[in-house]
């Protein structure tokens, strides 16, 4: 039946498409082109018309913008018609407008982008209109909006196509105006200031500035290779050197890493460098900014995120790494003499390590572990390892630290910030240092930059300077909760991936009606429960089962749902009675229970290389292989968690867990990363993708499980 519909609804559309073309050629062969007209004259938005209605009362307008909805009533309709600041709603009446183009207008379909000229006045249930003297026809829309009531939810089909996005949900156009007045306002402070706004260059021969994998590409005009940059810092240095006291520069910059809620691999950065002030004139300035910022595109310093307010009009909290390790860790690491006493109080606190990590090292470990979550109100924390600080001053009265912060907010960070370094002898020996970790096998560390070191040597003054997150910054003040959310178009992985030879093959046998549940999810329910008494197995079914129908919407097999949901819910059926016989007792179990073939065969392939030998060829059965460990590694993650939640889990404390092979060592990590090859994805988007579907039916799962 809902293989049907599918298919009914697909033709349907199909035919309104056709109508919307054929509309198209008959308005050209009448001379009435829409796209042949190439201005029109706009004299007022919608709130301009709506806050100024007492003064523009009867007064003539032109107004442009998309059809948002029609209400045809013989000779007189009303249109909503949609522009940059609003909407507004327009009554066209077939003697005002005239009989033929009272005709044209009632065959325009939503979408359509018109000119209004008429009259402002007001309706008598009261709402602000212009009356249409005459309406245009500017473009005509060949595709079909989203249903209005239900609007735009996809994430995947709203960051694809941002311009559908920015038509449906107006809070996300909100959004991006905002994004646009906060540049705009950290611009007009800095200038304020004294800074300079500057330009540096983003291909260079030598990435640095941060701990990062840069992009690499080459130049064929010069025949070389160059990387895209990872940073801004070294090139405004030189700046300082040659004289140019406060420079600032906003731009994008390139981290080949993976993607989360709060990274995208190309992003905008702000850094900043004052001559003659330090690590404390740069936390001045930023409580200062932050604050000014907040108020002027705000309208207030108090602003809320997620479940809570974030009061930056207070002091922020100041404290140092140290001090916050010992706070939330309760480990002094003061008092740890050296880096084999630090990796002792590691292991006993579970807190993964490499073998070439120093104490500084696994003080900032610690940090991350046990501290970052806490950080929820504007708290710089102060005063790093210096090994975790290539280009940062240290402390003349702690050598072994340096004078440098971060400010974390709603537990991240949202700027980094040093006393610079301007020792030639002291950064080439740091540089040396980095070039070690590299062999060693850190793809993030620096290379040493001689041109940087040239201008070191000609002499830098005393600088403070910082680099900004502007997506971080405007997740914060416009309470979005990944960064995709205020990214216009935020990297995706591409649709037209040719596909390898087995998954043509696959999809070709696949393509026809699309799977069908054998039994209903109630039957599902109680043979579950038949043969699985343990709650902790019946919560993972459950778990499952609403991942496996979150991905099925997600990755378009709407059609499918039911069959994706229940193949989770009955995944592992014959675990809790013979776990040395997972997947081999599965089919006689689920033969009993009326199971189709089709999911027995889901069913065991996701036990592939540990208790079956049926490898997962379609797409449903690759993403049950994968999220099934997944699950239970992002459950054990949430168990650790404050909230006890998957709501406030991100990527990178996932990411931890992943690489500590102790933490719930049940949890293939092997498995896991064949999943994602499997499914040719990224790691990283794996694990963004199954916590968000574990976040869509975590609630569903404790109310089923509270009432059985």
């Amino acid at each position: 039946m809902a293989d049907t519909q599918n298919k009914q609804q697909e033709q349907d559309i199909n035919q309104l498409l056709k109508v919307r073309r054929e509309k198209l050629a008959a308005l050209q062969e009448a001379g009435k082109d829409p796209f042949q007209i190439t201005k029109y004259d706009v004299t007022h938005h919608s709130q301009e018309i709506t806050d100024h209605f007492d003064t523009l009362e009867g007064s003539a307008v032109s107004v442009a913008g998309r059809v948002m909805s029609k209400r045809v009533m013989g000779k007189a309709s009303f249109c909503n018609v949609q522009d940059l600041q609003g909407d507004i709603q327009v009554y066209v009446a077939r003697d005002s407008i005239g009989e033929e183009p009272y005709a044209d207008f009632k065959k325009y379909d939503v979408g359509d982008i018109v000119g209004v000229d008429g009259e402002v006045f007001r309706t008598k249930t009261g709402e602000i209109s212009v009356h249409a003297s005459k309406v245009t026809l500017l473009s005509k829309s060949l595709q079909i909006l989203p249903e209005k009531y239900h609007g735009l939810v996809n994430t995947d089909i709203r960051y694809r196509q941002r311009y559908t996005d920015l038509i449906m949900n107006a809070d996300v156009k909100k959004t991006f105006v905002m994004r646009s007045k906060i540049i705009s306002a950290i611009r007009r402070y800095l200038d304020g200031q004294g800074f300079l706004e500057v330009e540096t260059p983003m291909l260079v021969s030598n990435a640095g500035g941060a701990a990062a994998r840069p992009f690499e590409t080459h130049y064929n005009a010069l025949d070389e290779d160059v990387k895209l940059r990872i940073s801004l810092e070294l090139y405004l240095k030189r700046l300082i050197v040659g004289g140019m006291e406060r420079v600032y520069e906003i731009g994008r910059v390139f981290r080949n890493e993976g993607l989360d809620a709060r990274h995208n691999p190309e992003f905008t950065l702000m850094e900043l460098y004052q001559a003659y002030t330090d690590y404390n004139g740069m936390m001045d300035l930023t409580e200062n900014m932050f604050r000014h910022v907040a108020k002027e595109v705000c309208g207030a310093t108090t602003v809320p995120y997620g479940d809570v307010e974030i009061d930056l009009g207070k002091p922020f909290e100041r404290i140092t790494m140290v001090e916050a390790v010992k706070k939330y860790a309760g480990v002094d690491f003061d008092e740890v003499p050296d880096t084999a006493a630090a990796k002792k109080l590691a292991d006993e606190k579970n807190v993964h390590y490499e073998e070439r990590h120093t104490k500084g090292d696994i003080i900032n470990l610690f940090f991350e572990e046990f501290v970052e979550e806490h950080l929820i109100q504007p708290t710089f924390v102060m005063d790093h390892p210096v090994e975790i600080s290539p280009l940062t001053k240290r402390k003349p009265e702690k050598p072994d630290y340096v004078e440098r912060f971060e400010l974390f907010i709603t537990a991240r960070e949202m700027c980094n910030a040093y006393s610079e370094l301007n020792d030639p002898i002291d950064q080439r020996e740091r540089f040396r240092a980095q070039e070690a970790a590299l062999a060693a096998g850190d793809e993030e560390a620096n290379t040493t930059d001689e041109d940087f070191m040239n201008a070191l040597e000609i002499g830098m003054p005393p600088t403070g300077g910082i680099g900004y997150g502007i997506d971080r910054l405007v997740m914060l003040l416009t309470n979005s909760p990944a960064i995709r959310d205020v990214l216009l178009f935020p990297t995706m992985k591409s649709l037209d991936k040719k596909p390898s030879d087995t998954a043509k093959s696959v999809k070709k046998q696949a393509a026809g009606e699309a799977k069908k549940s054998s039994v209903t999810r109630e039957q599902a329910l109680a043979l579950l429960k038949k043969y699985n008494k343990e709650p902790f197995h019946i919560q993972h079914a459950l778990t499952v089962e609403g991942v496996m129908r979150w991905y099925a919407k997600e990755l378009g097999y709407g059609a499918e749902e039911e069959f994706w949901g229940i193949t989770g819910l009955l995944h592992d059926i014959d675990f809790e009675l013979y776990p040395d016989e997972h997947c081999k007792k599965a089919p006689e179990l689920l033969r009993e229970g009326g199971v189709g073939e089709d999911m027995i065969y889901a069913v065991c392939s996701h036990g592939f290389g540990l208790c079956s030998e049926e490898e997962p060829k379609l797409e449903m059965e690759k993403v049950l292989f994968a999220s099934d460990e997944l699950t239970g590694l992002i459950w054990s993650c949430a168990l650790m968690r404050p909230s006890k939640s998957t709501m406030d889990m991100e990527v990178k404390s996932l990411k931890k867990k992943f690489k500590d092979k102790k933490f719930a060592a049940g949890c293939s990590r092997e498995v896991i990363a064949q999943g994602a090859e499997m499914l040719g994805w990224e790691l990283d988007d794996l694990f963004d993708k199954t916590i968000q579907a574990m976040r869509s039916c975590e609630a569903d799962v404790a109310a089923q499980l509270e009432n059985p």
